[in-house]
């Protein structure tokens, strides 16, 4: 993988983990009852960023789907890095991955190119 694909998957991976997070809010709704499925054209917002937001929001879709296709252990680091990568810290892991160091740095790597591959396969990247 070269430098820049793993750029380019790292943001995608740190917008996914903060996507998640937006989708799955706990307590009360960000939007009232009444607006909750409110949309307003988007025929002349385009200078607002309602068209960039909703591609975002597509391809972070799309990682999504990509990372629930996976298998663990591959999944399951995908899963710690998006996290590590979304807050800025390397200390989340999973009882999923190996409890070895290099055995579990060897599985993010493998993770980390199935995760291209498929984003690549899929136009996301």
């Amino acid at each position: 993988m070269t430098d820049e694909q793993s750029a380019i998957l790292d943001d995608l991976l740190s917008r996914w983990h903060h996507w998640q997070g937006a989708e799955s809010a706990k307590g009360y709704a960000p939007q009232s009852a009444g607006f909750g499925q409110y949309r307003a054209s988007r025929q002349y917002d385009d200078t607002n960023g309602a068209l960039d937001s909703d591609l975002d929001a597509r391809r972070c879709a799309q990682v999504d789907h990509e990372a629930q296709q996976m298998h663990d252990p591959h999944r399951a680091a995908i899963y710690c890095e998006a996290r590590n990568l979304g807050t800025g810290r390397a200390v989340w892991s999973s009882p999923r991955l190996p409890a070895d160091q290099g055995e579990r740095n060897q599985v993010v790597i493998e993770a980390r190119i199935i995760m291209s591959r498929r984003l690549i396969a899929s136009g996301v990247i």
